[in-house]
């Protein structure tokens, strides 16, 4: 009992409350800058997305909407402007672990650090599989219900580099968010005394966020997954798990349907 009672209502960690409201300011300030101009301003993005999804004549379930496309006509500049959208994903993921650095926090204390590869490993493929499956099957109900949009994770012209930069942007798309809205957003939140159910509530429902593009599914299955990877890491202090077992659901996600789109009937 005590057990499950601290995994749903876990007391704060840490001391390293801010109480100088000085500098409590300037974390908002920070924090309002960092997710401004990355997933904050995604999240939006998505929100009038799925507004202008809803004043459509038809049915959610009848339009489509498309993650990976091509960025370019010519092949090779193609090929570039994927990795290139790789470095900006790493970039915003680098950024929320300098800021952390900058105000003491290091690695190890985020869970980035390299002393835990074997269990770190099987705790991300463990996670994958906890929410792989039930994912797929919650995205297909939602689609047959109508509240989501036909979701095509690629649709990247069939050529040598696609599955080399869909991967890279699978890796690159778990360690930006992994690291901001779990490693930064939850860490900073600690320093301005939120309560780590408030935190995990408020960092679930940016993950959501950014996926409305994808209806109302997309924002519901990603609360649910922002939800059980925050306490995990609230709980075991291990960013690599998240980031790994993200980056496998993504590279199954986009690889995977890039292989099956036209050859199964039950993929929308």
């Amino acid at each position: 009992m005590g057990r499950l009672r601290a995994w749903l209502a876990p007391e704060r960690v840490g001391d390293e409350l801010i109480s100088d409201p000085a500098q409590r300011r300037l974390v908002w300030v920070e924090l309002v800058i960092v997710f401004a101009v990355t997933l904050g301003l995604s999240g939006l993005s998505s929100l009038v997305s799925l507004v202008d999804a809803l004043l459509q004549p038809v049915a959610l379930s009848q339009q489509s909407i498309a993650i990976n496309v091509p960025q370019a006509d010519v092949g090779v500049l193609d090929l570039v402007k994927q990795l290139l959208g790789v470095v900006r994903l790493v970039a915003w993921g680098a950024l929320g672990l300098y800021l952390l650095y900058r105000a003491g926090t290091r690695l190890q204390e985020v869970g980035l650090d390299g002393g835990r590869k074997g269990r770190d490993a099987a705790g991300g493929v463990g996670l994958a599989a906890l929410i792989g499956v039930p994912g797929l099957v919650f995205y297909l109900v939602g689609y047959a219900m109508g509240i989501n949009l036909a979701v095509a994770p690629s649709t990247l012209d069939d050529t040598w580099w696609r599955p080399f930069a869909l991967t890279l942007l699978a890796a690159g798309n778990a360690w930006a968010e992994e690291v901001l809205v779990v490693g930064y957003l939850l860490t900073r939140l600690r320093h301005l005394g939120f309560r780590e159910n408030t935190s995990l509530f408020a960092a679930a429902v940016l993950r959501g966020s950014y996926h409305l593009y994808q209806g109302f599914g997309g924002f519901i299955g990603n609360l649910v997954m922002g939800l059980v990877f925050g306490r995990v890491w609230q709980r075991t202090g291990r960013l690599w798990p998240l980031v790994i077992a993200h980056t496998l659901l993504d590279f199954v996600a986009f690889v995977g349907y890039s292989l099956l789109r036209g050859k199964v009937s039950w993929l929308p």
